[in-house]
């Protein structure tokens, strides 16, 4: 008996500790928000395909709609990008129509079309003559953004009712996922209102001996915009050092309000589906 009194107290000191540690930090994560709940409907996902007239080829992506999608109401839309080895299917490793299902169906996030879209975008013509780290498929990355913004938007625009404008309108990624939602997300203000970058990969600053995609001085918001952007990154995160906090450091510096925490994780999915949650909470609330 006296085991077993000691086993319950002990019990009740660990939720003690956690409740502690969730009041303490607002960016936890709760128990069972990535898991599918019995009473929850999710959306469907499809998968499409779609001409690039950057690439010059065929290309690839899923479209995760909201639940109980209605094609006569328009949707705000958040665009997915995946990290330096992944692809249009990455993402659903960190099964976001389940965190973002549970989010809406709980009243905590609005209703979104998901779209994780391939964005390695080679120009067309062009092979990539090394691995996943050479020149070429790091360019690959960077053009992307022509391909986002002359073919894909547009092909969506055909195939769903988006809601029109950047209020409408969040990028977000996971490692060089995350750089490239900076870049575009700042690139692209007058079309993005939303910008999620978790872990993101190094790059979009200049380092060592590469240039970078934005000037210093260089990367923050519009004084006439408003716009909401997140970064995190993970505890034991060793793949992307203090990119994370620099890039959230530059922008304080030059004057763009940002929201920048860590949390339980590394460079995996604990960390971006903490990520994944937070943002989504955030973005597209009136």
């Amino acid at each position: 008996m006296k085991k077993f009194f000691t086993i319950l107290c002990i019990m009740a000191l660990s939720m003690l500790c956690l409740t502690a540690v969730a009041e303490e930090n607002p960016y936890a994560t709760p128990s069972g928000f990535d898991i599918k709940q019995q009473d929850t409907v999710y959306g469907k996902t499809v998968y499409h395909t779609y001409q690039s007239t950057t690439t010059g080829s065929e290309r690839k992506c899923y479209v995760i709609l909201p639940p109980n999608y209605d094609a006569e109401k328009a949707y705000p839309v958040l665009y997915l990008f995946h990290g330096i080895g992944g692809d249009h299917g990455e993402w659903m490793g960190g099964k976001p129509d389940v965190v973002v299902g549970n989010l809406i169906a709980a009243g905590e996030a609005k209703e979104m079309i998901i779209v994780t879209p391939n964005i390695k975008a080679f120009p067309a013509g062009t092979i990539n003559s090394g691995g996943m780290y050479s020149a070429d498929a790091i360019a690959a990355f960077d053009n992307f953004i022509n391909d986002f913004r002359d073919d894909l938007m547009p092909f969506l625009a055909t195939q769903y009712n988006l809601a029109p404008g950047r209020e409408n309108t969040a990028v977000a990624g996971l490692s060089m996922g995350g750089r490239e939602a900076l870049y575009i997300g700042l690139t692209m203000q007058d079309e993005i209102g939303y910008i999620g970058a978790f872990c993101p990969a190094p790059g979009v600053l200049a380092y060592a001996n590469e240039g970078g995609l934005i000037a210093t001085e260089e990367m923050k918001v519009k004084d006439d915009y408003k716009t909401l952007i997140m970064i995190m990154t993970g505890l034991s995160d060793n793949m992307v050092g203090e990119w994370p906090q620099t890039y959230s450091d530059t922008l304080t510096q030059n004057g763009t309000e940002n929201i920048f925490y860590k949390s339980i994780g590394g460079h995996d999915f604990f960390a971006w589906k903490n990520g994944l949650y937070n943002f989504a909470k955030r973005i597209f609330q009136d």
